[in-house]
């Protein structure tokens, strides 16, 4: 009886799930996904949890989902806010305290410009648009969002991405993960160290016009463990209008204008993804000078890579960085 007492339990120890690097991608957001984690989750397990992730953040906060929380609250259907809308929201507060610059109540702009999945004005009516935009035009009442102006629409994209890095992260830690890397659509969380024993590395891409090969040219890498990552450029998602003005998808909520400066992309290295995802637009909103200036300010809490146009009759692009290298 001794020896099968023994024989079971070294059977049930050699079913027991090994802990090991696994890699996952999918498709999540309207972007693509990446995952490497060490655990005894199979990838299987990790794919699951993406879809059940994917699936509650666009039926709460997408633009693009006509039947998402969000929309209805923007279509005046519904005051109710959920968690994921209200925790988007507080962050942007936050940023929007720190900076003019970030407001989330610019989808009337962003869809004027064709940046929403709406066909874009010729000449958008700035003057009329922009007298509905502005964070002091909403306020959340427990789980109430009540609007000064009915016309008022939140966009929460700016934020979304990172923040639901973060649910991913939150989920890993839960699971006992104690080293990995989440990447969606190039916002990342990391922490502990890769299956080589080293701390994550993270590429940031040149930001000439239409490099859409993430990876492929990269202007610096940066190693990240404990904290997250994202940034923010307008080399990819911009147009040339019927006059010829490049129009970018960075907006200037202050004057409703495409804001297109020196500043060419914004990495943010921050505790929470959401929050390094929000400063990274607020930063590509601020333009150069005043971008330089607040992460100067912020330098305590969070770490900036800019990189910046060349000088004129130069090839080689600037860079302002506060990185602890």
């Amino acid at each position: 009886m001794r020896y099968f007492t023994i024989l079971v339990a070294l059977l049930l120890a050699g079913c027991s799930p090994v802990s090991q690097y696994r890699t996952v991608d999918g498709s999540m957001l309207g972007t693509t996904y990446h995952i490497v984690a060490e655990t005894s989750l199979s990838s299987e397990r990790i794919f699951e949890e993406m879809q059940r992730i994917n699936l509650e953040a666009i039926a709460s906060m997408s633009i693009f989902n006509p039947n998402s929380q969000l929309s209805r609250i923007n279509r005046n259907e519904s005051d109710s806010v959920d968690i994921h809308i209200a925790r988007n929201i507080e962050v942007a507060a936050k940023v929007n305290a720190l900076t003019p610059r970030y407001d989330i109540t610019v989808k009337p702009l962003v869809e004027a410009y064709g940046f929403a999945a709406k066909n874009r004005e010729a000449k958008p009516n700035i003057d009329s648009l922009i007298q509905f935009v502005g964070f002091d035009k909403f306020h959340l009442e427990g789980h109430r969002i009540v609007k000064k102006d009915s016309r008022l629409q939140i966009d929460l994209n700016s934020v979304a991405k990172g923040y639901v890095v973060d649910l991913i992260a939150e989920w890993l830690d839960r699971q006992g993960a104690e080293n990995y890397i989440v990447e969606v659509g190039g916002e990342i969380c990391a922490k502990g160290v890769n299956a080589k024993g080293i701390a994550w590395r993270v590429g940031v891409d040149t930001p000439f016009d239409n490099n859409n090969s993430p990876g492929a040219h990269q202007q610096k890498v940066v190693q990240i463990s404990g904290l997250a990552l994202a940034t923010s450029g307008n080399y990819r998602r911009f147009y040339y209008n019927d006059a010829g003005e490049r129009i970018s998808h960075t907006l200037n909520p202050q004057t409703g204008r495409s804001q297109t400066t020196s500043l060419l992309s914004a990495t943010v290295i921050a505790p929470r993804c959401a929050v390094a995802d929000a400063l990274a637009t607020a930063f590509m909103a601020s333009g150069e000078n005043e971008a330089i200036a607040l992460a100067k300010r912020l330098c305590d809490s969070i770490q900036v890579y800019f990189v910046l146009a060349p000088e004129q009759g130069k090839e080689e692009y600037r860079e302002f960085s506060t990185l602890c290298e």
